[in-house]
């Protein structure tokens, strides 16, 4: 019997979205992560907990700080490059992903790191200090009330989770290494948002609201109790589900990088995109690679109209408000007139 802490992620009632949303960003890290909207008590940092738990143990090579991948040398830190170069053996353990959380007093060289700029002056050689996104790489980073945090350091969490690298400059003296994680913000607005610019930078945003069906407040009421009053038999009823979301999402790690979206469906994308006068062309982007990603999600290569459809409405709702204090919204009836010009 499985004894566990972590309350299992599909035992989550409802919070279709949420869950869809987490479940596309550990498939693939590069659609930048997600925004998750909405009131306390809403289950949020559950999600986020049990999303991490879900997944099994992976390699990485011991003692590295960043947790390098044995088996993606394009991705290796410098040290590891190097020890690779002279031995290809080096030593391989078994870690889970887990959850790193950034509390918003962080500053950006407890975020990013520090560089010993005396140590390199004397001695000729970097001296680096892991910061938060070091621990974070190969892991998810989670930001509670992202709202409250300092814009310079989301703007640093922001570049490196789009560019899968940490860069550290000071006094003419830089040192990088991979950070590619799944970045998670959660916020409540009614204690503040976010700027417009900010926003777009998040891959996916979703809003969460309390289950307002009775039967399912008390469905929820009754998995809350019989996890509190025993994890271990709780998480041995949701075992099997779990390991079969578990296979999906590592059959579609798989079959992701085979996923190909005609051009029928680009040109799609690029009219919903100037339909809405969205901004730039980071929202097309993301909705192909989120519609690649649910295509590889439902277990498929080939992508369909539905995928766009469903990535549309993860990727473009928090891109329609371009001002602060305004109230963007969506307008579907748009999108809908187009697709049903296919």
């Amino acid at each position: 019997m499985k004894h566990t802490a972590v309350y299992p992620f599909t035992a989550i009632v409802g919070q279709d979205d949420m869950k869809l949303a987490l479940v596309l960003n550990v498939i693939n890290p590069l659609l930048g992560g997600v925004l998750i909207k909405g009131e306390k008590g809403t289950a949020k940092s559950t999600a986020v907990r049990a999303i991490a738990d879900l997944l099994p143990a992976m390699e990485a090579i011991t003692n590295c700080p960043f947790h390098c991948d044995p088996g993606d040398e394009n991705r290796l830190c410098d040290d590891c490059r190097e020890k690779t170069g002279a031995d290809k053996a080096l030593p391989v353990h078994s870690i889970k992903m887990r959850v790193v959380e950034l509390p918003v007093s962080a500053t950006e060289d407890r975020v990013v790191g520090t560089l010993d700029i005396e140590h390199a002056i004397k001695h000729g050689e970097k001296k680096f200090d892991p910061g938060i996104l070091a621990q974070a790489n190969r892991n998810i980073l989670y930001v509670d009330e992202i709202n409250l945090l300092d814009d310079h350091v989301v703007d640093v969490l922001l570049d490196a989770a789009a560019m899968g690298v940490n860069t550290v400059e000071r006094e003419g003296v830089s040192y990088s290494h991979p950070a590619r994680f799944v970045l998670v913000g959660t916020m409540n607005p009614e204690e503040g948002d976010i700027r417009p610019q900010l926003l777009d930078r998040f891959g996916l945003s979703i809003e969460v609201v309390g289950e307002n069906q009775p039967e399912r407040r008390v469905e929820v009421i009754k998995r809350r109790l019989a996890y509190e009053q025993d994890t271990g038999e709780f998480a041995q009823i949701f075992q099997e589900e779990q390991g079969k979301l578990a296979a999906s999402i590592l059959q579609a790690r798989r079959l992701l990088p085979e996923a190909v979206i005609d051009d029928r469906l680009l040109l799609l994308v690029a009219n919903v995109a100037i339909a809405l006068d969205v901004d730039g062309h980071r929202a097309d982007i993301t909705v192909i690679k989120a519609a690649m990603t649910l295509a590889a999600f439902a277990g498929r290569a080939n992508v369909e109209p539905d995928d766009v459809r469903r990535a549309a409405k993860l990727v473009l709702p928090h891109r329609m408000r371009r001002r602060p204090f305004e109230d963007g919204t969506l307008d579907w009836d748009k999108v809908e007139a187009l697709f049903a010009g296919l």
